[in-house]
C-alpha cells in the first residue's frame, strides 16, 4: 500500500520537524521519514545556541526575523524548550580583537541592523564578574540566548503530530522516483507519495539530492562538546571569544557546557562519531583561558553529533536546481539551530505559496554554480 501525502519530508532533526510543524498548520497533509528517531543526531545533541550575533550577511536578515518566532516559542510548540534570553557575549581579548568587534558592528549597521553592540571592560565586567580580567570588551547581543536542543526537536516533532503529521521513525530512505507529477518516496518498510519532497536529511542530504539529479560538494561535521560537574552560579550570558574557537555556557542546574567547533571524527556510513582528545584539550584551554575559576573543575562527559557542512559554510535552503517539486533545507554547518524555527516557515511558504517573502536568495541551492545543476 502507497500512503498519499501533499509533502514527504526525509529527516526527523529540528529543521524536518519544524518544516512538519509549519507545513501542517496550514493544513498540508505531512509524512516525515526518519531513519532512526527524531533529534538522533546534531538537532538533539549540538550547543543550543538562539544566537543573531556573528551571522554571515546572507542569514543576518533571516535569523533576526527568526528571533520573533522564538520569543513566542511557547506558543508555537506548547513547550518554552529551555529558552532564556541572557544575551550573548563574543569577547575580545586584545585591544586589536575590539577593533575587529568595532568593524563588525559598523558593518552591521551598515546593512540596516541594530541588534549588534560594542561593549568595553567595564560593561563586560558588569555582565560577567568572573571574566578573566586582562579581556578589554566584546561584542553582545542582549536578547539572544540559549534552549535545550533536545528538548527542543522533540517538542516540535510532538506539536507536528499533534496537528497531524505523520511521523514515522526508523523509516530510512531507500529511493525517491518520480510517479508521474508526484514523487514516490520508497521507505524501507513502507512507499510514501507526495507532489512534493523536503530534504532536510542534514548529513544524509546529499544522498538524498543525488537521488533527484542535484550535487553538493558536502563534508560532515562532528562538533564536540563536554559538560562539568555543577557548580555554583557564577553566569548568565553565553559567552564565545573573538579570537578562540569557543562556546560556554552555565545551565540552570549548574553544570557548565563548553563547546565552539572544535571537530572530533564522524563516520556517517556507520552514523558513529569519536572524539578527537587532543582538539577537545583546546576548548578546556579557551574556557580556562577566559575563565581562570574553571580551573580544577571536573568534566564530567563528551560528545559530537554528525552534520552536513558546505563549502561556504552557509546552508542550502530553497527549491532544486535539477526537480521539479524538490526543496531542500540542510548544510546548517554547525549554527542552524536558531533557524530552525523560522526555515521551516520558509519551508512551509515555498510549498504553499510557491515563495517567501523572507530573505534567502544568498542561500540558494544554485549558488554553487552549474556543476551542481543536476551535473556529475
Amino acid at each position: 500500500m502507497t500512503v498519499e501525502a501533499d509533502v514527504v519530508i526525509v529527516g526527523g532533526g529540528l529543521h524536518g520537524c519544524s518544516a512538519a510543524l509549519h507545513l501542517a498548520q496550514r493544513g498540508q497533509r505531512v509524512v516525515l521519514l526518519e531513519r532512526r528517531h527524531v533529534g538522533r543526531h546534531s538537532s538533539g545533541i549540538n550547543a543550543g545556541g538562539v544566537r543573531t550575533m556573528n551571522r554571515d550577511p546572507a542569514e543576518i536578515g533571516l535569523s533576526v526575523a527568526g528571533m520573533e518566532l522564538w520569543r513566542r516559542i511557547g506558543e508555537l510548540v506548547g513547550d518554552d524548550c529551555g529558552f532564556h534570553a541572557h544575551g550573548q557575549i563574543r569577547v575580545a581579548e586584545t585591544d586589536a580583537e575590539l577593533a575587529k568587534v568595532a568593524d563588525r558592528v559598523a558593518m552591521v549597521r551598515g546593512l540596516g541592523f541594530r541588534h549588534e553592540e560594542l561593549i568595553e571592560r567595564d560593561e563586560l565586567r558588569r555582565l560577567v564578574p568572573a571574566i578573566a580580567p586582562h579581556c578589554v570588551g566584546g561584542l553582545i547581543v542582549r536578547d539572544d540566548g540559549a534552549a535545550d536542543p533536545y528538548r527542543t526537536t522533540l517538542a516540535f516533532g510532538r506539536r507536528a503530530a499533534a496537528l497531524g503529521a505523520d511521523i514515522r521513525e526508523g523509516e530510512g530512505l531507500v529511493a525517491l522516483e518520480r510517479a508521474g507529477a508526484d514523487w514516490l518516496a520508497v521507505g524501507e518498510q513502507g512507499r510514501y507519495r507526495a507532489p512534493v519532497v523536503v530534504n532536510a536529511a542534514g548529513a544524509w542530504a546529499g544522498d538524498v539530492a543525488a537521488m533527484v539529479g542535484d550535487r553538493f560538494d558536502l563534508r560532515v561535521r562532528a562538533s564536540m562538546m563536554m559538560v562539568t560537574e555543577r557548580v555554583p552560579h557564577f553566569l548568565d550570558p553565553v559567552i564565545a571569544a573573538v579570537g578562540r574557537a569557543l562556546s560556554f555556557k552555565q545551565s540552570d542546574a549548574g553544570t557548565v557546557v563548553i563547546g565552539g567547533g572544535q571537530q572530533g571524527v564522524a563516520d556517517r556510513h556507520t552514523e558513529t562519531t569519536r572524539i578527537a582528545f587532543a582538539n577537545l584539550a583546546r576548548s578546556a584551554v579557551a574556557a580556562t583561558a577566559l575563565f581562570p575559576a574553571m580551573r580544577g573543575v571536573r568534566l564530567v562527559r563528551s560528545w559530537c553529533g554528525i552534520e552536513a557542512e558546505t563549502p561556504d559554510h552557509l546552508p542550502v535552503l530553497g527549491r532544486s536546481v535539477a526537480a521539479e517539486g524538490v526543496i531542500h533545507s540542510f548544510g546548517y554547518s554547525g549554527h542552524g539551530f536558531q533557524l530552525g524555527p523560522i526555515c521551516g516557515a520558509v519551508v512551509a511558504d515555498l510549498v504553499t505559496r510557491g515563495g517567501t517573502n523572507l530573505p534567502i536568495s544568498g542561500l540558494a541551492p544554485g549558488r554553487f554554480g552549474e556543476r551542481f545543476a543536476g551535473r556529475p
